[in-house]
């Protein structure tokens, strides 16, 4: 793939959160992008590809479209298969799988799909290795920095007998920031912090506090916020992850060493603003603070354990973004009235002037924070529909 020929490119993202990567994506130059439910797609550069994977906070994974095509037969799909560019994302000896999903279509076995497919990759590049199989990767989810890369994964989607097959140009998924080795219970997805804390209106100046921090999620994502971090240059060294792109015959080293050292030039020293995390949890604070000095933010992040009503705000106005506890079930929902109660009530009292984010799974609970909440996000985390609710200040 030479350096200037247009690629299709498509940035999935978990539902709800498209129109966040579409606005990550236009700070980055990208023009014409086009939001569907599953991500935002567009045509771009091999530059472009590479910064948005860096880049990207909100996204789960950048993949390249290699082909459409139509097929109600194995014999159309194994011609179609042998037209497939394989040699451009393939290198010789390089490990090949596939995830098949197949609706609606008179090629409905999506083992076979991916047998038919693994036939056509062999024979572009003979020397390759093929685990066939409808989804043998699970997620292709290992550790971003680990020295035993997954196989290149293809993503092979079949609607009403039209195929779309795409690269995985990511390896790791993206929320895979690298530092959050030590969690506290029910931890928060690095893409959904850093989608509450954008569809916050944060600036990444004035100050923020969030009082139900856990493991540190959400105050760390709002540092490499506000320093400029890539979330693929989290790290005290600011050393970029390993992507499967990388490992593509054209990956085009010079034109990543690029984007990278741009990246890392655009870096702040410190975050302009006070960022305070807090937990009754001692071992959540520790976590915490590990995770911190892993993303290479700790002298960013004030961690402390202390309650809810031992909260004080910071000098000036600024944001109260926080992920506080919520029952799936009944009794669980109804001991926590009390909790949501004083929650409202101290940040009516001491943050005046404040903007107040909740990640939100409870309408009843809602109720009891006593503030005007608007929704401005919905989407899932842990397999629950959640919402992102957001009470603005009043300036």
């Amino acid at each position: 793939m030479p350096r200037g020929e247009p690629l299709r490119l498509f940035a999935i993202t978990a539902p709800g959160l498209a129109p966040l990567a579409a606005a990550e994506l236009a700070a980055l130059g990208v023009t014409g992008a086009v939001v569907d439910d599953a991500g935002v797609e567009w045509t771009g550069t091999l530059e472009q590809l590479y910064a948005a994977n860096l880049h990207l906070r909100t996204a789960s994974r950048v993949v390249l479209r290699l082909r459409t095509f139509t097929a109600r037969a194995f014999w159309e799909l194994e011609k179609q298969a042998r037209r497939v560019p394989w040699e451009t994302v393939v290198a010789p000896g390089a490990a090949v799988a596939f995830r098949v999903t197949s609706r609606k279509s008179k090629l409905y076995h999506e083992a076979a799909i991916a047998e038919r497919l693994a036939e056509a990759v062999t024979r572009a590049v003979p020397s390759a290795t093929v685990h066939a199989g409808a989804a043998p990767v699970e997620d292709n989810d290992v550790a971003a920095t680990t020295s035993q890369l997954p196989p290149q994964l293809f993503i092979v989607r079949v609607y009403r007998d039209r195929f779309t097959l795409s690269a995985d140009a990511s390896g790791a998924l993206l929320h895979r920031r690298g530092y959050r080795q030590a969690t506290a219970k029910a931890p928060l997805r690095e893409t959904l912090a850093a989608a509450m804390l954008l569809s916050s209106g944060w600036d990444g100046r004035a100050p923020l506090v969030d009082p139900f921090c856990g493991s540190g999620t959400i105050p760390i994502e709002a540092a490499l916020l506000a320093r400029r971090i890539p979330p693929g240059l989290a790290g005290p060294g600011h050393e970029p992850r390993h992507y499967a792109f990388q490992g593509w015959p054209d990956f085009d080293a010079e034109l990543w060493d690029d984007v990278v050292a741009r990246a890392r030039e655009a870096i702040l020293p410190a975050a302009p603003g006070p960022i305070l995390g807090s937990d009754r949890n001692g071992g959540a604070i520790r976590a915490a603070r590990s995770n911190a000095a892993r993303a290479g933010v700790d002298g960013d992040v004030a961690f402390d354990t202390r309650t809810l009503t031992a909260v004080a705000p910071p000098s000036g106005p600024g944001w109260l973004v926080t992920n506080p506890p919520y029952g799936v079930r009944i009794g669980e929902r109804r001991a926590l009235f009390d909790l949501y109660s004083e929650l409202g009530r101290i940040a009516r009292e001491r943050f005046g002037g404040w903007s107040v984010t909740l990640l939100s799974a409870d309408p009843a609970l809602d109720t009891r924070i006593g503030l005007p909440l608007e929704e401005v996000l919905r989407t899932r985390n842990g397999g629950i529909g959640v919402r992102v609710v957001v009470a603005r200040a009043t300036r």
